[in-house]
């Protein structure tokens, strides 16, 4: 079997995730972490120089060291984008993929808390294999096979942990078999195809819980059978497709199915994908690439695999304790000192589910008597609002707001200052939001929280909304 064609896919595919990844942070970014934004990532590297001193490079990788003005964090998301361009048309892939790992990581650095998704880490990770997988010279010549088989390491690692975190996590709805009754519509950012979804039987829920984790604990093995085995390899990543598919369908989650399904199509040959294989003559006729290259990205694979290893085995401790057992001993040790790349990860979503949606509320008022809600772009407010379908946009704040509502405590830090920025009026901020409910600078803001579930579809039918909710109290957020 050859794989110089499905390198080639490959590359290209993952330079139009980037493209998303890049275009997506473009036009949120400085409301995010500029100067005026949210958390201004300025102020967190003035902290952490001051606190940590020349470790402070260490721990936050960017090159926004450089610069943290919105110049530089728009030259970042748009110096990406076009970047990914030139991944896509195969100009220099192996520096081409370089500089996509080294601006992306810089960005997800600066978006803390709103760059911490496992989708942003396994881009991290999937990019960094791709400096090593991309051609040096000839885009004929047979990809490093160490390379190739960390590559289909990593589509199995998130495969495999997406399945066994969610028995490992003990949660009762997974081993019961009933989680997927809640997920349509205690997922974070739900789509309008979420609802219909949610309208489905008791019985094709539940049902579809055991295929779910065949797919994810049981398929994943087929990606290392022998070369004689392909169809076999075929139809594990059509599976696997088939359940990225369905979970992109009915939910808005960037970039990540994408993401997850341009690393199955690097699984397949050039045969499979409908190339007749590269013959010796081809192989002849390119330029081979020189050996203290092969050596040098055969033991970066290695390592990789070694560090890859002991996330893995991290992320599927079963208690708190086993976990810091690990972080102890010196692979935890090592693997902590490489974490700052955020390159070398553990994955499981949604271990554990969510049965109840808590919602946060943003009310505003001029007067400090009268509040009015002010709509966020994308996540659930107005009931009757139909949610939206924007996958493979990533609007990171609709995004935090959900996990924010989970832990309004954990999430303050940022909700004041976003209750400051609206305060404020600071342009780049609003514009993430949706239009003002006042039409003037608001003086007060409050956070209502609501418990929120879909309609049935007679309470569709009769009140028109795609939402029930309850409200459950109220807080002023302190503003000067």
């Amino acid at each position: 079997m050859t794989f110089v064609f499905s390198r080639r896919l490959f590359l290209r595919l993952l330079g139009v995730v980037y493209l998303v990844a890049f275009a997506s942070l473009g036009v949120q970014i400085t409301g995010l972490v500029g100067a005026h934004g949210i958390l201004p990532i300025g102020e967190l590297l003035a902290r952490a120089r001051t606190s940590a001193g020349v470790e402070a490079f260490h721990a936050l990788p960017t090159l926004l060291w450089l610069s943290s003005g919105d110049a530089m964090l728009l030259f970042l998301c748009w110096g990406g984008a076009a970047l990914s361009l030139l991944l896509i048309a195969g100009v220099i892939p192996v520096v081409t993929s370089a500089l996509l790992w080294m601006f992306y990581l810089s960005l997800t650095v600066a978006g803390q808390v709103f760059l911490e998704f496992q989708w942003d880490m396994l881009l991290l990770e999937a990019g960094l294999l791709a400096c090593l997988y991309a051609p040096l010279r000839s885009p004929d010549a047979e990809p490093n096979p160490i390379v190739r088989w960390v590559l289909w390491g990593l589509a199995f690692k998130l495969t495999f942990l997406s399945g066994i975190t969610k028995l490992a996590s003990g949660d009762p709805t997974w081993a019961g078999w009933t989680a997927m009754t809640y997920h349509y519509w205690t997922q974070p950012l739900p789509a309008w195809t979420s609802w219909y979804a949610a309208q489905l039987p008791a019985a094709f829920h539940y049902w579809s819980v055991p295929p779910m984790f065949a797919i994810e604990l049981v398929v994943p093995f087929a990606i290392f059978l022998p070369a004689r085995f392909r169809k076999t390899r075929l139809i594990a990543c059509l599976l696997m497709i088939l359940l990225q598919a369905g979970i992109g369908t009915t939910g808005n989650y960037g970039f990540f199915n994408l993401l997850t399904i341009v690393l199955y199509v690097a699984l397949l040959d050039d045969r499979t994908l409908g190339r007749p294989p590269v013959t010796q003559a081809d192989t002849d006729r390119s330029r081979p690439e020189p050996r203290l290259w092969r050596t040098a990205i055969s033991i970066a694979a290695v390592a990789i695999v070694c560090l890859s290893a002991v996330a893995f085995v991290r992320e599927i401790q079963l208690t708190a304790r086993s976990r810091a057992q690990i972080a102890r001993a010196w692979p935890g040790r090592v693997l902590a000192w490489f974490e700052p790349f955020r390159s070398f990860n553990g994955y499981g979503l949604f271990r554990v589910m969510t049965t109840e949606r808590p919602e946060l509320v943003i009310e505003v008022s001029d007067d400090g008597q009268n509040f009015k809600e002010y709509e966020f772009r994308w996540k659930p407010g107005d009931p009757k609002r139909r949610p939206a379908f924007i996958e493979p946009h990533m609007p990171r704040l609709d995004w935090q707001m959900w996990f924010a509502a989970l832990d309004p405590v954990d999430a303050g830090y940022w909700l004041e200052s976003l209750a400051q920025r609206i305060v404020d009026g600071d342009a780049a901020v609003v514009r993430l939001l949706g239009p003002n409910p006042l039409g003037a600078r608001p003086r007060s803001v409050r956070i209502a929280f609501y418990d929120y579930r879909f309609t049935t579809r007679a309470e569709r039918a009769q009140s028109g909304a795609w939402w029930v909710r309850t409200l459950r109290g109220r807080t002023e957020v302190p503003v000067p």
